[in-house]
């Protein structure tokens, strides 16, 4: 078990019973000692419709009762509604889900009653269950009778995201929503619908699949692009498996990048100050109306970043990734109303803040997303990549100037380089190149920008390439 890019991760075999319950403990325990929650507090679960996640907030409910919480089950809901249910009751929570991972794999994510948390907080938490698995503790892992806090949960979300745009703000779009095994695929459609557009439920699962919305795979683009011609939509939206990474496609069905999402909801919310990680496209400095501060991939650095820019008196401020997650450190004034600070991944207003501005328009997606003019980013991975071989891959590439040339010899001459996550290169003809292992997964991540498409799968192939090929001569 340990902490990556977004919670805690691992796999659902090694996650059930006391592994789960352990850092449930360490959690509770360490609300108590920092001040954070008392006994006797709610703290709320909400979890994903993994194989595994019942079982697991079944362990987590049972070690946090057993040290005097009120446990509260929110169902299978988005973790955004989660965080703003906690934020709403100044409750703890946690979310059991392993996002966009393979069904094998699962995970827990938590927060304090303000909110998200921090490195330091993972860091104390990590702490908390070396201390308490070294000891004598008895670790409580039994279920336990909890609260259905479900449907005042949804309700509240449901109530934010139809109130952030005008009544028939979609009418006349026929917009698909692909549902597959997510949790939000119902609040989805009554969104969508709640706004006046022609809803088509598409691909419903009872089996888990895993979505990644920043690598998305060629079957998922298949089934897009097929329900975009059969049924002559819009759009067509989706998200990962907990409801925090939003997938937005045009009408013909090519899926929008996600730091574009979050370049639409910048400019729709009116924002001042945005942090967003490294792995965000390169364009977003340009002429934008806002300061752009960079950071590691991660939500937690990117909150870090949102809360560094209100202590020195920004307002306006939020974060987003190249996944498309949004998150809002301050409130907003939308439609008539302010919206309250979400300092969480939300694919929910992304998604709006997109469909809003082609309404408004009166223009497809694909000419909205032309209009931004970035460059062209793709991004893909390899999976099952282990982890020893990325850092071994890292290393060697960190090593020297040299070893960084000729890895990249065949592909292009290096200009610059920033090592604030992974090593992203500039080549020479303005190429950019970024190499990146999964902060919470065996995977090996390859970002790329270039001036077309074409150049950017083509450097996107060539750089995968690269390092199965590096891999292999180990």
């Amino acid at each position: 078990m340990k902490f990556g890019t977004s919670g805690l991760r691992g796999r659902s075999a090694d996650l059930t019973g006391r592994a789960s319950a352990l850092y449930a403990t360490a959690f509770g325990k360490y609300l108590l000692q920092s001040n954070k929650a008392a006994t006797g507090d709610i703290i709320l679960i909400g979890r994903d419709f993994r194989d595994s996640s019942p079982e697991i907030a079944g362990n987590c409910a049972g070690a946090l009762a057993s040290l005097g919480f009120q446990v509260a089950d929110c169902g299978t809901v988005p973790t955004p509604a989660v965080a703003l249910y906690g934020l709403e009751r100044n409750a703890a929570c946690l979310m059991i889900t392993g996002s966009h991972i393979p069904a094998d794999r699962n995970g827990i994510k938590f927060y304090r009653p303000d909110g998200e948390i921090d490195k330091a907080d993972e860091v104390a938490i990590t702490r908390f269950a070396a201390e308490i698995d070294a000891s004598d503790e008895t670790v409580v892992s039994t279920p336990v009778a909890t609260k259905d806090h479900s449907a005042p949960c949804l309700q509240l979300f449901f109530e934010r995201n139809t109130a952030l745009l005008p009544g028939a703000a979609f009418a006349g779009m026929k917009i698909g929503v692909y549902q597959h095994s997510t949790v939000a695929r119902d609040l989805m459609v009554d969104v969508l619908a709640h706004y006046g557009a022609e809803v088509v439920a598409l691909g419903r699962s009872e089996t888990f699949i895993p979505v990644d919305t920043e690598a998305i795979s060629e079957e998922t683009l298949a089934l897009l692009k097929g329900w975009t011609t059969s049924h002559g939509l819009d759009a067509t939206v989706s998200t990962d498996g907990d409801g925090d990474r939003p997938l937005v496609a045009d009408e013909t069905g090519t899926p929008l990048r996600g730091d574009l999402l979050g370049l639409i909801t910048a400019n729709f919310l009116g924002a001042s100050t945005v942090v967003t990680p490294v792995t965000s496209n390169s364009g977003i400095e340009a002429d934008s109306p806002f300061s752009v501060i960079r950071t590691r991939v991660g939500s937690p650095f990117v909150i870090a970043g949102m809360k560094e820019a209100v202590a020195c008196g920004k307002a306006h401020v939020i974060g987003f990734e190249a996944n498309g997650g949004l998150l809002t450190a301050t409130p907003f004034d939308i439609n008539g109303r302010s919206v309250r600070a979400l300092p969480t991944r939300d694919c929910f207003l992304p998604m709006l803040a997109t469909l809003s501005l082609a309404a408004i328009r009166k223009e497809t997606l694909s000419a909205i997303a032309a209009s931004y003019k970035l460059p062209f980013a793709a991004a893909n991975r390899i999976e099952n990549f282990p982890v020893e071989k990325s850092a071994a891959l890292m290393a060697f590439l960190r090593a020297s100037e040299a070893n960084l040339s000729n890895f990249l010899h065949p592909i292009g001459d290096v200009a610059s380089k920033s090592d604030i996550d992974g090593l992203r290169v500039t080549l020479r003809d303005g190429r950019v190149i970024h190499f990146r292992p999964s902060g919470n997964a065996p995977e090996m991540r390859c970002y790329v920008e270039a001036e077309d498409e074409i150049a950017a799968l083509e450097l996107l192939s060539a750089g995968l390439t690269r390092i199965k090929r590096w891999a292999e001569a180990r």
